[in-house]
């Protein structure tokens, strides 16, 4: 069987390489692309090379950077540019394959096992990438070439900026096993705090670990992180081009700062339900089924699913569901760094409905909801929001329509 053939691309400094696209005077001081003080309290959100060796880090405050580095060049984010060049990188990667999985605005994997016939070895692929990306846009990208997402990942984290790695079966174990264990992505601070409390702190130390004790100290993410180490990981490139019929609908999200309370989660959660629910509606679907997808600094998806009552289709009733179901069972061990809300089981708004007896919809909140639609239709998405929403930012990243 032939090996797969992985990439993962990571532009460089993403925020802060837009931002000096069109301000070349700063190219030789510390930058830092901050929040608005005002809504988010103000904190780095991106920062430039020279910035990073002078030791300003992302999410930390404006105060304390500018403590550590007096001298540091405060720029405002720009999202409607960031959007802008994210699409037009990935319209170069989608040049050499169309199986491209998203992860972010500045990174994807691509999966180019079919493509090596027309552009030459994964490496070559790879340094392609990276001129096309640099002629057309000026920004840089660093791209690991493996054999799995976990690894292609590390390739790209590996080395930087600018520059390619390749992480191969055959020189795997030489490259990473001496990197810190908390390199690899599935390892955040909690995680790597609990492996080192049993001594491992190296991603060979994880690989040479018995499989039984990592699954008793860390559950079934300690078995996940074994098979990562060991170069195991099979997990699919997942193209978002690439969907089977509407069985379901979701939305997920990556804020720009992770969500570190409730307030945080409900707003992120009216957001989400209002695109759910005009796909709904466009497709004259309600929901029977409702899961909510988190992940936080390990980096991996936690699933919590409930059968409704009743089935829904408004978006405050999405979004009273999916609070309901947060509440039951995520107990804030971390912040969250990415959030989703899943709707399944749909049938017709068609078909016969049994309503509870106690269902107090009397087609007011329905008749709400459409003129509000029919609203944003003539004058835009953002010509009526809610109050909840105003001064609070979400970036809707992605949508996934897939079988049951």
């Amino acid at each position: 069987m032939t090996d797969r053939v992985i990439l993962h691309c990571d532009l460089n400094n993403f925020y802060a390489s837009v931002e000096l696209l069109e301000r070349p005077d700063l190219k030789n001081k510390p930058v830092a692309v901050c929040g608005s003080v005002e809504r988010r309290h103000g904190i780095v959100l991106a920062k430039n090379d020279i910035a990073k060796h002078l030791g300003i880090k992302t999410a930390q405050t404006v105060w304390q950077a500018q403590k550590l580095c007096p001298d540091l060049v405060l720029l405002d984010a720009h999202y409607e540019k960031y959007n802008h060049f994210s699409h037009k990188v990935r319209e170069i990667l989608y040049e050499f394959t169309d199986i491209v999985e998203p992860f972010g605005p500045d990174e994807s994997w691509l999966d180019v096992t079919g493509s090596t016939r027309l552009f030459g070895s994964g490496e070559e692929i790879a340094y392609k990438i990276k001129q096309r990306i640099k002629e057309e846009t000026g920004l840089t990208v660093s791209v690991g070439v493996s054999f799995n997402k976990i690894f292609a990942k590390l390739g790209s984290d590996y080395k930087k900026p600018d520059a390619v790695t390749v992480i191969s079966k055959e020189n795997f174990k030489e490259m990473i096993f001496g990197l810190s264990a908390d390199s690899m992505m599935g390892v955040g601070r909690h995680t790597y705090l609990k492996l080192q409390r049993i001594g491992i702190n190296t991603l060979g130390e994880l690989a040479a670990a018995d499989r039984r004790t990592l699954k008793s100290e860390l559950g079934v993410m300690g078995e996940k992180l074994w098979y990562y180490a060991n170069g195991l990981d099979m997990s699919p490139v997942v193209s978002q081009n690439d969907l089977p019929d509407i069985k379901s609908i979701s939305r997920s999200t990556t804020n720009k700062l992770d969500l570190i309370n409730n307030e945080d989660v409900w707003k992120t959660f009216i957001g989400l339900s209002e695109e759910i629910a005009r796909q709904l509606e466009e497709n004259d679907f309600y929901a029977l089924k409702l899961t909510v997808m988190v992940r936080d600094e390990s980096l991996s998806w936690e699933s919590y699913g409930k059968t409704l009552d009743n089935p829904i289709h408004l978006s405050i009733d999405i979004a009273r569901e999916a609070m309901s179901v947060f509440n039951s069972h995520y107990d804030w061990r971390t912040a969250i760094h990415s959030i989703g809300i899943a709707v399944s089981e749909l049938i017709l708004s068609s078909e016969p409905l049994q309503i509870s007896f106690y269902s107090s919809d009397d087609g007011e909140n329905d008749n709400l909801e459409k003129e509000c639609e029919n609203i944003r239709e003539r004058f835009g998405k953002n010509a009526i929001i809610k109050a909840s929403m105003i001064d609070f930012d979400i970036n809707i990243k992605q949508q996934k329509n897939f079988g049951g």
